[in-house]
């Protein structure tokens, strides 16, 4: 059997938490907790760290390492960022304690994703929290990392950024999406997003205009955080979501999933980023017609086309920032998610 994402999260799904425990008390969401903090605006000479919390960076990760140098930060990478272990970069151990050593190293201003793919929810649990509310810093990765961008947000109220992993491939992003990863995290600009007409999301709109805090991330991620610490409250909040690989039914069935947990009956908006790699299908609906009758009867305002996510263009938003989305000019604008 093909191993994929798909089939590694189902198998961790099915021995963790799962939607049927709620039943027996485990919260569909963490309670909200007040205030939010944001961490200083990285500048030149900063130490960043880069990490593996979850798959095997390559000789990409080179080339990310030089882009954030390029910004003058000064760069230094995990202790085990290039082990192994299965599919995995490392062992559990070796992950949590490179995770942990970059958010309690007093020095480390930034801590940046090396790659994607599957492992952060294995660690997470095992996240110095306490070293996070001492000393807030700015945290970027996508995808895999959204459940420790729900953490961070859950149990320390710390904005993150959804942003490029450092196993970076130029004809993905190039560099105008180099200039958003560093203007998101070294300026207090407010970020600006609209959407791209050639993005299959494109096509999902109900009109509208909502302000609320931006949160979520990669869906598959959203859907497998129901019943634990990583799905942020999203009361009064604009969801954003993306995916890569899912066809239209998985993304019914996600959105439905949510839909069940309760964790969309008070969201305020809907942006919504990528769908890469979805399959068209003659004669049936595509992932953004499924999305669209998930969404449609909410209530609420839907943007998509955003380039959010795993396909090509990718530019970097902060979760935890103050939102506005307005159909009517188009627009996701986010307040800065550094300080």
């Amino acid at each position: 059997m093909k191993i994929t994402r798909r089939t590694l999260l189902a198998t961790a799904a099915a021995t963790g938490v799962g939607a049927g425990s709620l039943a027996a008390g485990a919260p569909a969401q963490a309670a909200p907790l007040s205030g939010g903090v944001k961490a200083p605006r990285l500048v030149p000479g900063d130490r960043v760290r880069v990490i593996a919390t979850a798959g095997v960076p390559d000789t990409r990760l080179a080339r990310g390492i030089e882009i954030l140098q390029s910004f003058g930060l000064v760069v230094e990478t995990g202790t085990h960022v290039y082990d192994k272990y299965g599919y995995l970069a490392g062992t559990d151990e070796a992950r949590l304690a490179d995770l942990n050593a970059a958010f309690t190293d007093e020095g480390v201003k930034g801590v940046f994703a090396a790659r994607g793919g599957y492992g952060t929810q294995r660690i997470i649990d095992g996240l110095d929290l306490t070293a996070v509310r001492r000393s807030p810093r700015v945290f970027v990765g996508f995808s895999d990392l959204t459940a420790l961008s729900g953490r961070l947000w859950n149990r320390a109220r710390l904005t993150s950024f959804y942003g490029p992993m450092i196993n970076w491939t130029d004809s993905r992003t190039g560099p105008v999406e180099i200039e958003s990863l560093r203007s998101a995290l070294m300026t207090t600009d407010p970020i600006v997003l609209t959407p791209d007409p050639a993005e299959p999301s494109a096509t999902v709109v109900v009109p509208g205009r909502a302000t609320g805090t931006l949160l979520g991330g990669n869906l598959t991620m959203l859907q497998t955080s129901i019943g634990t610490a990583d799905l942020p409250a999203l009361r009064g909040a604009i969801l954003l979501f993306e995916d890569t690989d899912e066809s239209p039914y998985s993304y019914d069935r996600m959105l439905t999933q949510l839909r069940r947990s309760g964790a969309l009956d008070q969201i305020s908006g809907i942006a919504i980023g990528q769908f890469t790699n979805a399959p068209v299908s003659a004669g049936q609906w595509t992932a953004a017609e499924a999305v669209l009758d998930r969404v449609g009867d909410l209530g609420v305002p839907v943007l998509g086309g955003l380039r959010v996510g795993h396909g090509n263009g990718q530019l970097t938003v902060p979760l935890g920032s103050m939102a506005t989305i307005d159909t009517t000019t188009a627009t996701l604008t986010v307040e800065a998610g550094v300080s």
